[in-house]
């Protein structure tokens, strides 16, 4: 019995789930250029590899002739009766020229071919086994760092990659820990393998978390209609409910937390946001912003602008922005925030250069401003603020006193975009 070829047919099969057939087909092309090298005197040469004991026969056939004219396909009668004491002229027979040492040289070939021509045969394993769990969360050990801090996972028939860039920074692991992940891609490489790639800063991951804790996104009856991801900071998904019984939130949150609890641990105390899906992105901003109050919002094509208290700023833009970049991308648009104090200060500004102006529209009686309700208006004319001059050189204390319901920053919005319209 060859033991050693034995041996790797069953660490094949065991570990990377190499049937015993390909290997043994590979192995046998493989020496038939062996046999051809260390063999001389022969013709066509067949091999062949018993699967139980990996005992190696080389085989040639030869014709039985009288005289011997080509030696390498040719027996003479006499040789032929040595062998097979019943055979006939014209016969072919089959000829066993096992070398000594062949079981040496197909063992060190065996190993030679598991990492080449084998490699289609584990390629065929790991595009049958992981292709279609594209998406799906499986799970490893790390076994070993390679070029920096990518990460090879063993998933046990086959090992995974899991790059550097695509785990978060804040998380460092150990050789032989376990590890979930998202399978990411299977792709071929170079050497004409196959790779699985794994990632755990994908939104998706989260996604697929929340798919494992959240049995009624399972069933369709809540579902994430979108997530946005700073990988080991913070995750915003926006959820909605397909039941009006349900509430999307709640049910994503669990009893006390224990459902995010879970998964928040998985992640290593990333921050996740659930809120409530809107079709109308200014109700989705709402409620990503809630419980903080928008004071003053403006959309201008691609942007949205939005103003808040100074005491509610720090929250909206997050640790180095990072709370407004996901907002951003959550709503689909660019988004910029200021504080209430520096945009009072901005119009206060603008109003005060107005009141400057040489451009005689600002003296025109009796003052008519767009957008702004015909009361008020009418106040404002009644209380002798009859033009715009009237009206941006005064203060908004005295504005504010003498016209009811006044908000004097309203209207100053409302006679910057007028006169800003006016000069276009």
């Amino acid at each position: 019995m060859n033991k050693d070829l034995v041996a790797i047919f069953e660490y094949l099969e065991r570990e990377k789930g190499i049937k015993r057939e390909i290997v043994i087909e590979a192995i046998r092309e493989s020496l038939l250029a062996a046999a051809r090298k260390s063999i001389s005197g022969i013709g066509k040469v067949h091999i062949q590899i018993h699967p139980k004991t990996g005992d190696i026969e080389v085989v040639t056939q030869k014709k039985i002739v009288e005289v011997v004219r080509l030696p390498e396909e040719e027996i003479s009668l006499t040789e032929a009766m040595e062998l097979e004491p019943n055979c006939q002229l014209g016969q072919w027979l089959e000829i066993i020229i096992t070398p000594q040492d062949f079981g040496r040289i197909a063992a060190q070939t065996a190993r030679q071919i598991i990492s080449q021509k084998l490699r289609g045969a584990e390629r065929d394993v790991i595009y049958q086994e992981y292709r279609h769990r594209v998406g799906e969360i499986i799970s490893g050990t790390i076994k070993r760092f390679v070029r920096g801090k990518n990460i090879i996972v063993d998933l046990g028939k086959v090992e995974a990659l899991l790059p550097e860039r695509f785990y978060p920074k804040t998380e460092r692991y150990q050789v032989g820990e376990k590890v979930q992940a998202l399978l990411l891609e299977v792709h071929d490489t170079e050497g004409g393998g196959a790779e699985v790639v794994l990632t755990r800063s994908h939104p998706g991951f989260v996604a697929e978390l929340f798919k494992q804790e959240v049995p009624e996104i399972n069933d369709n009856t809540v579902s994430i209609e979108k997530i946005v991801r700073d990988a080991g900071y913070r995750t915003k998904l926006a959820v909605r409910s397909y039941d009006p019984k349900v509430d999307p939130v709640g049910t994503c949150v669990g009893v006390r937390g224990t459902r995010i609890k879970n998964i928040i641990r998985e992640l290593n105390n990333e921050k996740i946001d659930v809120i409530p899906y809107s079709d109308d992105m200014l109700q989705l901003l709402q409620n990503a912003l809630s419980p903080i109050e928008i004071r003053k919002l403006k959309i201008n094509e691609n942007l949205v602008s939005i103003i808040v208290g100074d005491e509610d700023y720090p929250a909206v833009i997050g640790k180095r922005g990072m709370n407004a970049r996901l907002i951003s991308q959550l709503i689909g648009c660019e988004f910029e925030v200021q504080k209430l104090s520096e945009y009072q200060k901005h119009v206060a500004l603008q109003m005060e250069e107005l009141s400057k102006s040489e451009d005689p529209s600002i003296h025109i009686s009796p003052l008519r401003i767009e957008g702004v309700s015909t009361l008020i208006s009418e106040s404002l004319n009644s209380a002798g603020f009859d033009s715009l001059y009237k009206v941006v050189s005064a203060s908004p204390h005295e504005l504010t006193s003498k016209v009811p319901g006044f908000n004097y920053f309203d209207v100053a919005d409302k006679i910057l975009e007028q006169m800003k319209h006016k000069k276009v």
